[in-house]
């Protein structure tokens, strides 16, 4: 065991445990933060999508030991209020169907107008190639992801 200090939210943790562990269970196990989800462990859902130094990353394959003073966002760190732009144009668009993956969607789809303030479908297609839906709510998705960038043009 080995102790961390994480800045997660904006808020510091203190820590104890393998270095070897993933972010991803550190931040439901230890830090009670469970909107960031478990999907296949390998990095390859996106399903625990969170951000580190706002861009986004695999909680599930990223150890703890590696995450220094990095700053850690998870989908309840997006917003307290759930008012950024991404999720009120998920509300909108009414996005979710079982709502699983929708964090990881939410926090790629925020990493990506973070970047680029209108994107191309080229660019939405890039940046949410690595998120899953199982529902299949994809043109949903993007039409969310355009309707964020156009409400605010300020991501």
């Amino acid at each position: 065991m080995a102790s961390f200090t994480l800045l997660v939210n904006n808020q510091s943790y203190s820590v104890e445990t393998d270095a070897n562990t993933p972010l991803l269970w550190v931040l439901r196990d230890e830090l009670g933060l469970t909107g960031t989800k478990y999907g296949c462990g390998k990095g390859l859902c996106g399903a625990c999508t969170v951000h580190q130094n706002g861009q986004p990353i695999r909680s599930c394959l990223t150890p703890v030991s590696t995450v220094g003073k990095s700053k850690i966002t998870t989908i309840e760190g997006l917003s307290a209020t759930g008012t950024h732009p991404v999720q009120q144009a998920w509300i909108d668009i009414d996005v979710p169907q079982c709502g699983y993956c929708q964090s990881g969607q939410i926090m790629a789809a925020a990493g990506l107008l973070a970047k680029k303030k209108n994107p191309t479908d080229d660019d939405i297609d890039a940046a949410m190639a690595g998120n899953l839906c199982r529902c299949g709510t994809y043109v949903r998705i993007r039409k969310a992801i355009k309707l964020a960038a156009q409400k605010t043009g300020k991501i």
